[in-house]
């Protein structure tokens, strides 16, 4: 069987004033471009958990939405997307079975909208799909009339057990980056946040062997590649951190990863991060002040019990040549007007080398949009398309609607104009130029 694994990556948003002056300019438009590089390890695991004897391919949608011609020669295609693409993902499916192309579907927004993906998908995997996709080929193969494969009330995934992803598909492709998973899930829990949707596992650490056969294996098809760690928050456990930094200063990679700001506050391993490759940390840093974020979090409440300053934290971390991508959720409700301005001048003092913001996003499946959808706070329920976190889609605590798109308007003519970027930049530069001479 001929099978085909079809990714739908990149930004979107439909918020067009905001396209113009924040997706458009340097910061968002970099990390947007990291994204739209990066090939989905979810399909690479699920090639590597294929069973032998079948021909598989590796495919990206366009930026339209269209898909390759190639697709059509494929007896089945996986389909892999997030919440705000899925109604593209959902054409496309429609298209290929209606030229008789099987259609499998997976990942976190299947899994809470299993009866809406079925209309569009002939099996729909729940869960952690490499727990039974190894199984379900042979039987979609032999003309299975089971359409669901739920793997949620199985244990947790074995990590252990994790095949090396299937890198060699993308030997043919210009991919700059490479995604590697270390851990899955995070311990904190953010009301907001996707992974949510995965609530009924534990977090898992990989083993540090194990993610260095991974790395050797990308290595294989690029000589000196740069490695994007896939997790949520890397370094939670600071010794295993450690650990994983050693082994990776010999294999002489460049990395990404999001972590929280605790890493900040542990000398060693921001030495092992520095020595080992690591370019850039995304921090989920959320709001300028951390007491607004008490009850954010459904467990240990990390974030809101912080007691360190957060701008110090940012300057050690980028003291030690790792620039730091600064992440806020815009439209808490603990944010008053005030939060704008509050983040922009958090931004300058901090000066952090790159600044995300994002607005409040209720992504389905997420107790935070259980709550706001309780509250008959939400605009357009089932507008998966809205769940860009540039697009706003509920009505704020503390101001109006209009007041939270004004605001960000208003922040990102501030934040991302070429000046203001330079400004922010130009500490670590001259620091790392000093550094150089010396």
């Amino acid at each position: 069987m001929k099978i085909g694994f079809l990714a739908l990556s990149g930004l979107r948003a439909h918020d067009k004033k905001l396209l113009k002056l924040g997706l458009t300019l340097p910061g968002v438009l970099d990390r947007g471009k990291v994204l739209s590089s990066l090939p989905s390890l979810g399909l690479l695991y699920l090639a590597a958990s294929t069973p032998a004897g079948h021909e598989l391919h590796y495919y990206e949608a366009e930026r339209d939405g269209s898909e390759p011609e190639d697709v059509y020669d494929c007896d089945l295609v996986a389909i892999s997307t997030f919440s705000a693409q899925v109604f593209e993902a959902y054409a496309i499916a429609d298209r290929l079975r209606a030229k008789g192309v099987k259609v499998a579907m997976g990942g976190l927004h299947v899994t809470v909208e299993q009866q809406e993906a079925l209309e569009h998908a002939d099996f729909v995997f729940l869960g952690e799909g490499e727990q039974s996709w190894n199984e379900a080929i042979p039987r979609m193969v032999a003309g299975t009339a089971k359409r669901v494969w739920d793997a949620r009330a199985s244990a947790p995934m074995e990590l252990s057990s994790l095949p090396i992803p299937r890198y060699d598909l993308l030997a043919d492709r210009p991919y700059t980056r490479f995604p590697v998973q270390t851990t899955r899930g995070c311990p904190w829990r953010c009301d907001f946040c996707a992974s949510n949707v995965m609530f009924f596992h534990p977090y898992r650490k990989r083993s540090v062997q194990q993610i260095i056969r991974d790395v050797e294996a990308v290595k294989q098809i690029k000589k000196r590649p740069f490695i994007e760690f896939a997790d949520d928050n890397t370094f939670v456990d600071h010794q295993w951190g450690k650990n994983l930094c050693r082994e990776l200063i010999p294999q002489r990679v460049k990395w990404f990863t999001e972590t929280d700001v605790s890493v900040a506050d542990n000398p060693e391993l921001l030495s092992l991060m520095r020595e080992s490759g690591c370019k850039q940390v995304l921090i989920g840093i959320e709001s300028p002040d951390p007491a607004s974020l008490d009850g954010v979090e459904l467990r240990a409440n990390f974030k809101s019990r912080y007691q360190g300053d957060v701008r110090q934290a940012v300057n050690r971390i980028q003291s030690q040549g790792i620039t730091v991508n600064g992440c806020f959720i815009l439209g808490l409700d603990s944010h008053t007007p005030e939060i704008f301005e509050q983040v922009l001048r958090f931004a300058n003092e901090a000066e952090l080398w790159d600044v995300q913001i994002t607005v409040l996003t209720p992504f389905p499946g997420t107790p935070l949009y259980q709550r706001l959808e309780a509250e008959g706070r939400l605009l357009q329920p089932n507008r998966w398309d809205l769940c860009t976190l540039f697009d706003v889609n509920f009505e704020p605590k503390q101001m109006s609607v209009e007041q939270l798109r004004k605001g960000i308007y208003w922040l990102a003519e501030r934040l991302y104009t070429r000046e203001a970027i330079a400004d922010r930049r130009r500490s670590f530069l001259s620091k790392a130029f000093v550094s150089h001479r010396v």
